[in-house]
């Protein structure tokens, strides 16, 4: 789409208002679904929930959270060569929204004659669709917003900057509505609203999909037409379909194979992706300067790990100390614990900006630090956010019963989260497109979501880590004063790594 066309939306092409409002509204059924997950999982059976452990609960969310971050890999492809951006994210929001209703059903039947294992199966399909669904929709709607500009627009970084802000209202609003709903009035209404966020943002881009012009149809079309045509939706049914299906029958087969059979698979997958992974890089990476690049990629990736692991504690830790040890009354009204998941996205649209022209400044006068040691920055932040988080915990939790500390506590947390997000998330996004052999540039954002999985896998597992070191040592080990220093040592460890692997870099900041 030429420069000059269609400048109707803050001086951008107005088709970036179409995939503003779609973005947002995806992100508006994620993170709602995402607040009330752990709380819905551990909840009372006589609340609708399923009373789970909570250490069960937080692995269940580690896994999921994590998928959705390694799927989007395999639906880029398949929008790639297949079927085209536009076509993937209809799939993925009609798939996300089937997943959320699905979800919201496993709550209503609470009270019915349903069993607890059939309400359980539900649970599980939805998660497992909304975990495929989200691997159509995410990458393929993020490529468009792209595609909207020439590669030498100015207005390129911008766009993303807007698109950005819409991923970031979807994030503190969803909190605000699914999570109250679901949290105070019933849990089948937060999902519900979750799921009709979903349908409002597919159903808003296919209203408005003639704004993209011929973005994103199918990589065989051959003419200009800008709208799917009757074969087209035949094909989205069939995939909407085929994955609904396919994880029932996974659901409802994996429980009749035999242990030993279950664990193969989970090890031959594994094992067979990480040696597609690994020939994939010897093919297309050549010469020292690149593999030297790849290597600080892959260091960096070890960082990121552990980065989130600390940081996705939002969902699991944070999430159930805002319910059971802040003081969230206000007179006779009280604040949901879902509600402090909107936090991050508000400190997000408030320091972004000021981050942007933070690394300017300090370019110009020749103090911008290298990329190694903004991300001993982002977790140097992490690791003070978690000193403030334990010291609130022990105050909370001192003497024989719990005292509610002040939300203040949380919000200042949060704050310095997000400082650490703004030195280390966007900044590893822009590294791996500058380090990445020219052939490697998905593959290695492959890696580096892969690496984003990962974290959000152990920040589930952090909580059982600092148990099983209790029993170890003998003496009390609290969680949020383990990923403090866990992470301290590894800000540490970025600093003395940072002149070695800014030689690795061969020249490129």
């Amino acid at each position: 789409m030429s420069r000059d066309a269609n400048k109707a939306f803050f001086g951008h092409p107005i088709g970036l208002s179409t995939l503003f409002a779609s973005e947002m509204w995806e992100r508006f059924s994620y993170y709602g679904m995402r607040a009330l997950l752990v709380l819905f999982l551990t909840a009372t059976f006589a609340s609708g929930g399923f009373e789970m452990a909570e250490l069960d609960a937080f692995t269940i969310y580690g896994i999921f959270t994590g998928l959705v971050y390694v799927t989007p890999i395999l639906g880029g492809m398949l929008a790639d060569k297949v079927l085209g951006q536009r076509k993937s994210i209809y799939i993925g929001g009609l798939t996300m929204a089937i997943g959320q209703f699905l979800l919201a059903g496993s709550a209503w039947l609470y009270g019915s004659d349903a069993s607890i294992e059939f309400r359980q199966t539900i649970f599980y399909a939805g998660l497992g669709i909304l975990i495929l669904g989200n691997g159509f929709f995410k990458p393929n709607i993020s490529t468009m917003v792209g595609e909207l500009y020439d590669n030498n627009d100015p207005r390129k970084d911008g766009g993303f900057t807007i698109f950005y802000m819409g991923i970031n209202l979807g994030a503190f609003f969803s909190p605000l509505v699914a999570g109250k709903l679901g949290e105070q009035v019933a849990w089948q209404y937060g999902f519900l609203a979750a799921g009709v966020g979903m349908l409002l943002g597919t159903i808003w881009f296919f209203v408005r999909s003639h704004t993209l012009g011929h973005i994103g149809m199918p990589p065989k079309v051959k003419t200009e037409r800008v709208r799917l045509i009757l074969k087209d939706w035949f094909s989205i049914l069939l995939y909407v379909v085929g994955i609904v299906a396919l994880i029932f029958v996974i659901i409802l087969g994996w429980g009749a194979i035999p242990s030993a059979v279950s664990s193969a698979i989970i090890w031959i997958l594994g094992v067979g992706g990480v040696i597609i992974l690994t020939t994939t890089i010897f093919k297309g990476t050549n010469g020292k300067a690149e593999w030297s690049r790849v290597g600080v990629i892959l260091v960096l990736a070890i960082f990121n790990i552990l980065f989130w692991s600390g940081f996705e504690q939002a969902g699991t830790t944070f999430n159930i100390f805002a319910r059971d040890n802040t003081q969230r009354m206000i007179g006779n009204w009280e604040i949901p614990a879902t509600w402090f998941q909107s936090i991050n996205a508000i400190w997000i649209v408030a320091c972004a900006p000021l981050f942007s022209v933070l690394w300017i400044k300090l370019d110009k006068i020749k103090m911008n630090p290298n990329t190694p040691m903004k991300f001993a920055w982002g977790l140097i932040m992490l690791s003070l956010g978690f000193v403030i988080m334990a010291i609130a915990y022990s105050r909370s939790t001192g003497g024989d019963t719990v005292r509610l500390v002040s939300p203040l506590w949380l919000i200042v947390v949060y704050l310095f989260h997000t400082f650490g997000e703004l030195c280390l998330s966007p900044i590893g996004l822009s590294m791996v497109t500058k380090l990445s052999p020219p052939k490697l540039v998905s593959t290695m954002m492959g890696v580096w979501f892969g690496s984003i999985a990962a974290g959000n896998f152990v920040a589930s597992q952090m909580k059982a880590i600092s148990i099983k070191l209790e029993s170890a040592l003998g003496t009390e080990i609290q969680v949020f004063w383990l990923i403090a220093i866990q992470s301290a040592i590894i800000a540490v460890i970025a600093i003395i790594l940072s002149p070695w692997l800014k030689k690795m870099m061969h020249g490129i900041k």
